[in-house]
């Protein structure tokens, strides 16, 4: 656990593991917690860096107005502090969105990438109904426990939350004091809308693997369907009746997705045991 200043601000970042580097970009308003269920299998054979977005957690939040293509060079000056030239990429929802533009900006940083719940952004992307949106934002409103009570059926399937809602709540709780103040996830808000990378995936030339829920409620999984049209040879999987945690919902499945594409792209085979 560590921070580096990079881009004028404090990054807050942690290192686990050891080997090809892994990096996690995390989505709107969450910070590096978010990848509980990713890391400890990642780290057994990369090296992961997990950070916080600016806005988020642990990180600075500075006043002016924020882009993904602010956060993609974040993320790029991080590697460069940490003395890394390029690294695997894997970015959830608005973290997706922040590791296209990091492609796209800075194509030499990026072994491959993993596109989770992501959107292009633009016209072309399909957005949730507004009632979603309305409901959605209603909820976030609410007093702290009765907001995630709420917000709960907008990332998880009614068959997950029946035996596992305590813990999701209670793990929220615990995490709460790193939720970012209005005016920062505001912000990120904004960068989210202002964001378009559909006319420029054809860009992106290293290989990519795209994961979606297919009950997707926040970033509905057609946009992941666009994403894997779009990105020259880019590969799509979908995990029937999960939404947009599907990160924990389907963790055993999405973690073996993800470590058996990195397998088939890393520069060094894994040692026998």
């Amino acid at each position: 656990m560590a921070s580096a200043t990079v881009n004028g601000i404090d990054i807050y970042y942690e290192l686990h593991g050891q080997g090809e580097p892994v990096l996690l970009i995390m989505g709107l308003g969450a910070n590096a917690t978010a990848w509980v269920m990713q890391i400890p299998e990642l780290s057994g054979e990369y090296r992961v860096i997990a950070f916080d977005n600016r806005g988020s957690g642990r990180s600075g939040k500075p006043d002016g107005a924020y882009s993904i293509a602010q956060m993609a060079d974040d993320a790029a000056l991080l590697l460069d502090e940490l003395s890394i030239h390029s690294a695997h990429v894997f970015g959830m929802s608005m973290g997706g969105m922040i590791a296209q533009e990091l492609a796209l900006r800075h194509p030499e940083r990026v072994r491959t990438l993993i596109l989770g719940g992501t959107m292009p952004g633009g016209p072309m992307s399909v957005m949730a109904g507004p009632r979603t949106i309305q409901q959605w934002i209603a909820a976030a409103a609410l007093p702290l426990s009765q907001a995630i009570e709420a917000g709960l059926p907008y990332l998880y399937s009614d068959e997950f939350l029946e035996t596992n809602r305590e813990r999701l709540v209670q793990r929220a709780l615990e995490n709460a004091h790193l939720l970012p103040p209005a005016h920062a996830l505001q912000k990120q808000v904004m960068a989210v809308i202002a964001f378009n990378a559909y006319g420029r995936l054809q860009e992106i030339r290293v290989p990519t693997l795209v994961l979606t829920g297919t009950h997707d409620k926040i970033v509905p999984a057609a946009n992941s369907r666009l994403l894997a049209e779009r990105i020259s040879g880019a590969k799509l999987i979908e995990f029937p009746g999960a939404g947009h945690g599907f990160l924990v919902e389907r963790a055993g499945e999405s973690n073996a997705a993800v470590l058996n594409f990195l397998a088939q792209h890393r520069l060094q085979p894994i040692s026998p045991r």
